[in-house]
């Protein structure tokens, strides 16, 4: 058989939380989100479908932005409560033996060397399966909680980013492959000649290093990146080894696709070293009947959606839009948050209402269909944008029905269709995600 078309990943989009947890097929996830077998099902059905990765969004924060109160999120579970994934993904990886696992973490509140120190341990533990999901945050209220006033303006952040890769590289890099000798006889367990000193001083980290964790087994951790700003896809450029690519329609994702090849030759690394994953929503059905049914329910976007949705616009640009009448123009707006999240939101609004603009906003384009009709639609898509592959995005109101449609419907079409693999090539990630 060739070799597989793209590469298949799972968007954990609402992180280690009890989001969902009162929909309709929600099962007991209010009873159960904290306990890890309710996500080590996940990872086991995942690793069976033979998806490249998982990776787990995260927050550090109580959103305070839709009508500057803390109550609608606290009330609908939405963001809050959240523990951290990087404990979750470590007990994850003793269930599984393929699976690349990426935990949020943000380049600007954790210190370097805990992170790297953290995801080289991963690594270890796992096999060499572990990543990061590299974040620059986006919210005062977080930078707060981390001892700061306000948070550092948008393009410092991504600044800042750029050196704290750096410096978790050099970190990684202060073990050689082989510092390890184990020498019995000559009383050696780790030649000092291979283990160096960083002395890593930059404009906002500095760190002396050596790492006291050896070198991870991939050598380099694999790291992902989700920012859209232009300043975001310039650090996915540099830096990163999947972009999470957020697109509206086949051309925004062709458009995106462009640039970041563009991007990533102008950074002087080969065309093949960033792998754009499209973040899509997947709907699963048996019929077309079905398909039809709930491809008119996703239209009829009710108050309550909109409120949702103007709540979660509101926690990752800073911008309350309680404050706005849903039915009136919207008028400029700017933030020190998502500012590409912003930009395709507002995108055309052209003297619109709120209602509207909600209404004709759509982060990633639907997929709704039996299996052998969605599988075919990403065959088209990843055709004519040429990207790497998809991270197919958790519907947060029917986790385990959603999960067992993708794995036990969708995937294996598919596989039979030679658009993923039927196999691993590796037994670490990294050489996973660069098979093909």
């Amino acid at each position: 058989m060739s070799d597989p078309k793209f590469h298949l990943g799972w968007f954990h989009s609402s992180g280690f939380s009890p989001a969902g947890w009162n929909a309709e097929w929600a099962g007991h996830v209010a009873r159960d989100w904290a306990d890890p077998g309710y996500y080590v099902d996940m990872v086991r059905s995942l690793e069976r479908a033979r998806f490249d990765c998982l990776v787990m969004e995260d927050s550090s924060f109580v959103p305070e932005d839709y009508g500057s109160s803390p109550d609608y999120y606290l009330r609908n579970a939405f963001r809050a409560p959240k523990n951290d994934p990087v404990p979750l993904m470590a007990i994850l990886g003793q269930h599984t033996s393929r699976l690349g696992l990426l935990p949020t973490m943000s380049t600007s509140f954790y210190p370097p060397f805990l992170a790297a120190r953290l995801i080289a341990t991963m690594d270890h533990l796992n096999g060499g399966r572990a990543g990061a999901n590299l974040v620059t945050s986006t919210s005062d209220t977080a930078a707060q909680n981390y001892g700061l006033d306000t948070h550092f303006l948008h393009d410092e952040r991504y600044r800042m980013a750029e050196e704290f890769v750096k410096l978790v590289d050099e970190l990684w890099a202060s073990w050689d492959a082989d510092a390890i000798v184990n020498d019995r006889e000559a009383g050696m367990f780790a030649d000092p000649t291979k283990v160096r000193r960083v002395d890593f001083a930059g404009k906002y980290f500095r760190s002396r290093g050596p790492l006291n964790t050896p070198r991870p087994p991939q050598g380099r951790p694999v790291i992902s990146q989700a920012g859209g700003s232009p300043q975001g896809r310039d650090f996915a450029a540099r830096t990163a080894d999947i972009m999470l690519g957020s697109a509206g329609s086949l051309e925004d994702m062709k458009a995106l696709r462009d640039d970041m090849r563009s991007r990533v030759a102008a950074a002087g690394r080969p065309s093949d070293a960033l792998k754009v994953l499209f973040v899509i929503g997947v709907k699963i059905v048996e019929t077309e009947a079905g398909a039809t049914e709930l491809r008119a329910r996703a239209a009829d976007l009710s108050d309550e959606r909109i409120v949702a949705m103007l709540a979660g616009m509101s926690s990752i640009t800073g911008i309350d839009f309680a404050q706005f009448d849903l039915d009136e123009p919207l008028g400029e707006l700017t933030t020190n948050g998502q500012q590409g999240t912003l930009a395709q939101f507002l995108r055309g609004k052209d003297g619109r209402t709120l209602r509207e603009i909600v209404k004709g906003y759509t982060r990633t384009e639907d997929f709704i269909g039996t299996p052998g009709q969605v599988a075919r639609r990403l065959a088209e898509i990843n055709e004519e944008c040429r990207g790497d592959g998809f991270l197919i995005s958790t519907d947060n109101g029917a986790l385990r029905k959603h999960l067992f449609d993708v794995t036990e419907g969708l995937a294996p079409e598919l596989q039979r269709l030679g658009l993923t693999r039927t196999d691993y090539a590796s037994e670490r990630f990294r050489d996973n995600l660069f098979a093909f």
